[in-house]
């Protein structure tokens, strides 16, 4: 027998609605305000709950209320909110989840604006909001025992989602509903839609993120023998009861369940600038520099390449790739540390594997290992592994072993782990 739990989506979703039906089926507030607090922002916000009516129907609604004081008034991005989440000292279970959730979101955001997912700014008052809604909802998915497949994802299915309409204000200014993140997200994970009349915003990026990230299937209820159903309710009021249904059951055809859809992990879109120029009298000493100077504003990658120039001087082409929003500090830099006249600029898109950093362990200590994949969630493909120069060097200048050395046990010891 496995548990699992269906998502049913009428009014669509978001991250408040899921805390709310996982609070109405009996998940404690207490837990998960104890395991919330873990993370380091319980002076951020207070969370509450109520049984509140939509459309004759009782219904969960849990309140995250931000405390003005308390503001994180910079901001937070993936990798800040990553480490929050690892060092908190969650379970397992939680803990993985939230953080597939959270890469989920940063990627589609990242697509959106152009941006590597580690540079996606989750707004002051939204990062409290999607911190605790998806790790809330997690927490809450494991306290009610809720199996996984052979992914390690829980065995969560969810019905189409409604695409809403009409507009909404945003922390970019008035955009067209459903917003460009929720769209994404359906487009990354091909998400069955459809449009219910109701031109309101009904799926929320956070909300979209939560199921993109976790369900197993979109469609039709499983087969399953029903245990409860929990009933959480959005701020909306609505011409039909905006609720989001949550059923709790059980499955005995374990083959089914573990089994998810053959969702492709592409490598993600992103927008990246290049900027270029010859130069020919210049020291080559000054061109390490350069490059120190270059990394140390946000560039990419720095790299020469040998080339002939007018009057058959020998000079290189010297590349800068960055982000754009990088562009203007790489730029100055040029022009203060070299003799170049004129820079090119060039705007291209790169595919980006899907990628995490992974902690090990060593016989000589800790090294993080860069792993990259692509293929589908059932069959994933690891593309490369690579562990972190920084860390060997380390290691090997402690110990008085060769950097190789300590790069090959690296690798020996997360196959072992892997195969």
């Amino acid at each position: 027998m496995s548990k699992i739990v269906y998502f049913q989506c009428p009014t669509g979703i978001s991250g408040d609605m899921c805390l709310g039906a996982l609070v109405s089926l009996g998940v404690s507030l207490e837990y998960l305000i104890e395991n919330l607090n873990k993370l380091g922002i319980g002076q951020e916000y207070k969370l509450w709950t109520e049984q509140v009516s939509r459309n004759l129907q009782q219904a969960s609604i849990v309140h995250v209320d931000l405390i003005e004081h308390h503001h994180h008034h910079h901001g937070r991005h993936l990798p800040e909110i990553e480490q929050m989440i690892e060092s908190a000292g969650l379970p397992q279970k939680a803990q993985a989840w939230s953080l597939a959730i959270f890469r989920q979101l940063a990627i589609a955001e990242g697509a959106v604006h152009g941006i590597a997912p580690e540079k996606v700014h989750f707004h002051e008052v939204g990062a409290v909001d999607a911190i605790v809604d998806i790790v809330g909802t997690c927490l809450g998915l494991d306290w009610l025992g809720i199996d996984s497949n052979k992914q390690g994802l829980p065995l969560l299915y969810c019905s189409k989602l409604p695409t809403g309409g009409g507009t909404v204000r945003a922390a970019h200014g008035i955009m067209a509903v459903p917003v460009p993140a929720v769209l994404k997200l359906w487009e990354m994970r091909k998400c069955p839609v459809y449009s219910n009349g109701i031109e309101r915003e009904l799926v929320t990026p956070t909300g979209a993120a939560i199921v993109t990230a976790l369900a197993t299937e979109f469609g039709s209820p499983p087969t399953m023998t029903l245990e409860k159903v929990g009933l959480g309710a959005g701020n909306l009021d609505l011409p039909i009861s905006n609720i989001l249904r949550v059923w709790l059951g059980e499955t005995t055809n374990n083959d089914d369940t573990s089994q998810i859809q053959d969702q492709e992990i592409s490598p993600y879109l992103e927008n990246i600038s290049v900027l270029e120029t010859q130069i020919d009298d210049i020291s080559p000493q000054a061109i390490g520099y350069v490059f120190e100077a270059l990394f140390a504003v946000g560039a990419v990658d720095v790299f020469t390449q040998a080339v002939g120039m007018k009057k058959s001087r020998p000079g290189i082409l010297l590349t800068v790739i960055c982000h754009p929003e990088n562009l203007v500090e790489c730029e100055t830099v040029l022009f203060r540390e070299t003799t170049t006249l004129g820079i090119r600029h060039l705007t291209q898109q790169r595919s980006v594997l899907q990628r995490e950093i992974q902690q090990l362990e060593t016989e000589y200590g800790k090294v993080k290992v860069k792993v990259a994949w692509r293929g589908t969630v059932k069959d994933k493909a690891i593309v490369n592994v690579h562990p972190e120069y920084a860390d060997c060097a380390k290691l090997a200048q402690k110990f008085g072993i060769s950097w190789q050395e300590i790069h090959r046990l690296a690798l020996q010891s997360w196959y072992s782990k892997n195969q």
